[in-house]
């Protein structure tokens, strides 16, 4: 099994593509090993190696965030630990229902989050995705649209240029009504 790196905009978060489907649908993203604790026994692992504070599963790949030290020192063991798992044949989550969030807008809205949620699909999630993260909707109101940024892309030092520069921009020439994109 070879298993290919890759580097985010985010250099404390690494992007590791197995070649192989990791979730069959959404994402899931861990920030604690008691998060990932009877979850997912891939990122429960992952936690066990010194110095991951994160860990984010995407549909192709598995994003992992350190806290301290270099990746020439922390990628082997991680490396090990997803061949380990894949070859091991036990699945990567063990509940495989995803928990559905709540969004916050008002019902009069509806049409205008349909468009902003359709927009972050089709445009904004391909290219967070390649990134190593995931970025999703929580809200509409009054004219501020909430999203919630993760993997690698939470605690990113330029996630705030995407969020101003690129994703409001995007939102803002399609739908009137959004006046600002904010993090939650």
């Amino acid at each position: 099994m070879f298993i290919q790196t890759e580097m985010t905009p985010n250099p404390a978060t690494l992007k590791f593509l197995p070649g192989r489907t990791v979730l069959e649908e959404g994402t899931r993203e861990f920030l604690t090993s008691d998060d990932a604790e009877g979850i997912s026994p891939l990122a429960a692992r992952l936690f066990e190696v010194d110095g991951v504070t994160a860990v984010f599963l995407g549909s192709d790949f598995v994003s992992v965030t350190k806290d301290r030290g270099d990746w020439e020192s922390l990628k082997p063991p991680v490396l090990g630990v997803i061949m380990e798992h894949f070859l091991s044949g036990q699945p990567v989550l063990s509940d495989e229902r995803l928990v559905a969030e709540d969004e916050d807008f008002d019902d009069a809205d509806k049409e205008v989050v349909t468009t902003i949620k359709e927009l972050i699909e089709t445009r904004v999630r391909p290219a967070v995705a390649n990134d190593g993260g995931d970025i999703t909707f929580k809200g509409f109101r009054d004219g501020v649209v909430y999203l919630k940024m993760q993997g690698a892309c939470s605690g990113c030092p330029s996630a705030t240029a995407t969020l101003r520069h690129g994703i409001e921009n995007l939102l803002k020439h399609f739908v009137p009504e959004v006046q600002e994109v904010q993090p939650v």
